[in-house]
């Protein structure tokens, strides 16, 4: 099978190549550290953690670049309104960053590159670009200009310059008396009253949004590297910006080969928005849902596909993850940890078997094949999840009617195939340890749901007895008695329903 992405540049799905072979040099752009992050940041890094997951799974080696925007309007503003200094503001956020990311299973990108570390590389491009020819110094600043790399208009939007200019979501600087021409962005922006600053060739003052991207992913991964991704958004103004400041001051070109941009995040069929009420941070879901339901949520869509986030598309998440989870606690239950060395070997599978387990161990290499298919097409993940789901039913078959040699080796080779894909590519599996001990927990309060139910039912009757006589005191005394037993009550119109405490 060969790996074939989505080329944003090409417009089509292309084989996937790197400038050395075996490795990759892969960029995503990152936040801007002056909130926590939201329900897009979050689509937006679980996608790129699936390709640099199955990239590694695929044994290329990968080096992974995602940087931290710590100055912009956004930080500055933030500051202005709080009182806080800046600095403080993106400390405080690059941690509330990483424990977002860490929640949702999020491997760490190999270096997380600050912007402001990286002003002096900036200048350095700018310089070069003005001596080039394609930046100009302005009064408020330094500007690139566009026209001078008019063969490089729209590589990654299709279209004109011009007509894009209204999708570019607020980022494109509005003419101003110093600008040449309207399409025109800054490299450098002049100091203004109350804004940090640093020195540069122009005169006191801060990076433009495009540049630091540029220097940074320059700096880590050379002058061309292989992928770069972020979200749809970023397509323009930003990352054809980087197309015309990478290849103006290197000369190569493509600066990068493949791009990669994941879709959008909708709340119940309508783009997420604060003004609109429906604006989801990370922590606050992670408060209501558990962070591999959400997870699942997001990785059960391909990641060009736009995604609507609504209650039935979470609850369809957690019946599925707990499909997998069982399927998982049942294979670690029905192995139970035995030495590999004392398993006896499986035989090797065949589909068209009178025996449960050799067609069961047919089928599960089958599904292997086709999650392994379903990634290597532009890492098709809703279809690699349904692999998995259909292959966590298939595990139950497995492990039914087994002898106790023949359990714990189909229990470890049950393990090991959801480790692997569910858990090592997906990254929808909890530790073994935690799944286990989930697994106990769930079976003791299912046993003392067990050892009260019939005592409960009892003082139900009775309550609704007292409250019918209106004989209070012995309706306390039964409220009493119910919560010492931990159980609470919900009057419905169907009458009450109990359960224990969390």
């Amino acid at each position: 099978m060969t790996l074939r992405v989505y080329d944003s540049r090409r417009r089509e799905k292309v084989e996937f190549t790197t400038l050395e072979a075996g490795k990759v040099k892969m960029y995503v752009c990152g936040v801007t550290v002056y909130d926590r992050c939201h329900l897009g940041h979050a689509r937006c890094y679980i996608a790129f953690d699936l390709v640099h997951r199955w990239l590694e799974h695929s044994g290329y080696d990968v080096h992974y670049v995602q940087n931290f925007t710590d100055i912009d309007d956004k930080i500055i503003t933030r500051a202005i309104d709080t009182g806080r200094d800046w600095q403080e503001i993106v400390a405080t956020y690059i941690e509330a960053y990483y424990e977002d990311m860490d929640a949702l299973n999020i491997l760490r990108a190999d270096a997380y590159p600050r912007c402001t570390d990286y002003v002096e590389k900036m200048n350095l491009i700018t310089q070069s670009l003005i001596d080039k020819g394609n930046a100009y110094v302005a009064d408020d600043g330094v500007y690139f200009h566009v026209d001078s790399a008019a063969e490089k208009y729209g590589q990654l939007t299709g279209q004109n310059i011009e007509a894009v200019l209204g999708g570019a979501g607020g980022r494109v600087t509005k003419t101003g008396l110093t600008k040449r021409d309207h399409k025109d962005f800054a490299l450098w922006k002049s100091a203004k009253p109350g804004e940090p600053t640093w020195d540069s060739p122009w005169g006191a003052g801060r990076p433009g949004w495009h540049i630091e991207c540029t220097a940074m992913s320059m700096d880590h991964l050379g002058e061309q590297f292989d992928l770069h991704g972020g979200g749809e958004d970023l397509r323009f103004p930003h990352h054809e910006a980087e197309i015309f400041q990478g290849e103006c001051h290197s000369g190569i070109s493509p600066v990068v080969t493949h791009w990669l941009h994941n879709g959008f995040v909708n709340i119940d069929g309508e783009k997420m928005s604060k003004s609109l009420g429906n604006f989801w941070t990370v922590n606050e879901i992670l408060a209501k849902v558990d962070p591999h339901v959400l997870r699942l949520a997001l990785v059960n869509a391909q990641y060009r596909s736009p995604i609507d986030m609504n209650e039935q598309l979470l609850g369809d998440a957690e019946k599925n993850y707990q499909r997998i989870l069982s399927a998982y606690r049942d294979a670690l239950k029905a192995w139970g940890g035995s030495a590999l060395d004392t398993l006896t070997p499986l035989p090797e599978g065949d589909v068209d078997s009178p025996n449960q387990m050799l067609r069961s161990l047919a089928q599960m290499e089958r599904y292997a094949e086709g999650f392994a298919r379903a990634m290597d097409d532009d890492f098709n993940s809703r279809e690699a999840v349904a692999k998995v789901l259909v292959a966590s039913r298939e595990i139950a078959k497995l492990l039914s009617g087994l002898d106790a040699q023949d359990s714990e080796s189909c229990g470890h080779f049950a393990t090991i195939w959801l480790e692997e894909f569910a858990g090592q590519v997906l990254g929808l599996l909890p530790s073994r340890e935690t799944a286990l001990a989930e697994s106990s927990e769930d079976s003791a309060r299912a046993g003392r749901i067990i050892e009260i139910t019939g005592r409960v039912d009892e003082l139900l009757v009775l309550r609704e007895a007292a409250r019918a006589g209106k004989d209070w005191s012995t309706a306390d005394a039964i409220r009493d008695e119910l919560k010492q037993m931990d159980v609470v009550v919900s009057d419905t119109a169907e009458g009450p329903v109990w359960d224990l405490a969390d």
